[in-house]
């Protein structure tokens, strides 16, 4: 259960990372909610590697471009799941706010990091 906090408050700061990310993207670019959502993943993505190595989880085992390969693996894969989710709100409900279809699409895609994270990547 302790573990399960601790990605929880990773996520958090993911969140939280992504976000920030989001809305600096779409305010100080010329890019759309889709396109800036892309790469703002990617910077939560190496956020949480480093949160979830060093708080949730602690390093594995491997060396550290393997255990980062194995990370990107599974982040890649959720944030797909993400991305899906967040695009098909704002298909679903054009009014909704980029941040909002952002935390519905990340409340979705949590479960399925944590059980990849913890199997594939820190073997917990």
């Amino acid at each position: 259960m302790d573990r399960l906090v601790r990605f929880a408050l990773a996520g958090g700061i993911g969140f939280a990372t992504d976000a920030a990310a989001l809305w600096l993207l779409l305010s100080a670019t010329p890019l759309g909610a889709l396109s800036a959502r892309v790469l703002s993943i990617g910077f939560a993505l190496c956020v949480t590697w480093q949160v979830n190595r060093h708080l949730t989880f602690s390093p594995s085992s491997r060396g550290i471009a393997q255990e980062g390969a194995r990370y990107g693996g599974v982040g890649i894969a959720t944030s797909v799941v993400n991305y899906l989710v967040y695009c098909a709100a704002l298909f679903a409900l054009p009014g909704l706010p980029p941040l909002a279809a952002l935390a519905f699409a990340s409340i979705v895609a949590m479960a399925l990091s944590f059980l990849g994270y913890s199997r594939l990547v820190f073997d917990r």
